[in-house]
């Protein structure tokens, strides 16, 4: 099974009722073929560079899976007539630096709790350095 990552656009009229009917159908097209969803990534409402179908703007979704090369084609001819789909795009990842990216891309969407708190662990430290050297900067003063 190949590794695959693809990008769609969604039209921003859409209710989140139909966001979600048009995401699972997309998942259902693809796990019906025997490929196996591993994360998607709501990255939301983006201005688009042009007007496409009349709309300047589109709600994004990553969608990260295996499956065979095979089923590709059947999936993106499906994404084609979907009329709340404004654009997509499919990638192929093929060497072993693409699937480790790949990897590390599915583990962040899946572990994006963990990703945050360690984050916020983080920060706190680097203000109290920041406020050390403003204290040590009064003082010399």
């Amino acid at each position: 099974m190949n590794h695959y990552e693809t990008l769609f656009i969604l039209k921003p009229t859409l209710t989140e009722e139909e966001i979600k009917g048009n995401i699972e159908k997309i998942k259902d097209s693809l796990t019906s073929q025997n490929a196996n969803i591993l994360a998607i990534d709501n990255i939301g409402l983006r201005r688009l560079a042009y007007p496409v179908k009349k709309n300047e703007r589109g709600i994004y979704y990553v969608l990260y899976y295996k499956a065979e090369g095979s089923i590709i084609s059947e999936f993106e001819r499906k994404l084609k007539f979907n009329e709340d789909v404004l654009k997509f795009l499919t990638i192929k990842y093929r060497t072993k630096r693409e699937i480790a990216k790949f990897e590390m891309f599915v583990s962040k969407i899946n572990g994006s709790i963990e990703v945050k708190k360690s984050e916020e662990t983080t920060q706190p430290k680097e203000e109290s350095v920041k406020s050390e050297e403003v204290k040590e900067e009064k003082t010399k003063a």
